[in-house]
């Protein structure tokens, strides 16, 4: 009888066991497949992102080069072209001083000679060979800077 009993409670303990087990089993599958999803979401909205920055960004540099492009051919046209270059430049200026409110004209024809120095070669190297002056002739137009900003 006390055989018997024991096999009854080794029984009942190890379905119990199994039971549990099962549960668990069950519960994490669950657990796994929403985070399985919830990754997956993510990924998806950061890709989206992702594809809508680039877009922006795009248009932004778009827009810029537009920008630069009109300006240009403003400041082709004989007469309006003078006061559109001292209204660009006056407008750079001003934007300019808005971040660097303590900066004179000097700081900023300083700035912008330095600049200018470092694209030099590209923008001459656009220019068709029969009208591209000579890299030190440019160079000479820029203001002398003591110190580098």
């Amino acid at each position: 009888m006390f055989r018997l009993l024991r096999m009854l409670r080794s029984t009942v303990v190890l379905m119990w066991l199994c039971g549990a087990l099962a549960i668990s089993t069950l519960t994490l599958g669950v657990q796994a497949v929403l985070l399985t999803a919830q990754v997956a979401t993510a990924t998806a909205s950061a890709a989206a992102a992702t594809v809508a920055h680039r877009k922006s960004l795009a248009k932004a540099v778009s827009k810029t080069k537009a920008k630069a492009r009109l300006r240009r051919m403003l400041v082709a046209v004989p007469i309006v072209g003078t006061g559109a270059a001292v209204a660009f430049e006056a407008q750079d200026y001003q934007e300019w001083q808005a971040n660097n409110p303590d900066g004179a004209f000097a700081d900023y024809s300083c700035e912008v000679a330095e600049l200018s120095a470092e694209v030099v070669d590209d923008v001459l190297q656009d220019l068709p060979k029969t009208l591209r002056p000579s890299r030190d002739m440019v160079l000479e137009q820029l203001p002398e800077c003591d110190e580098p900003v």
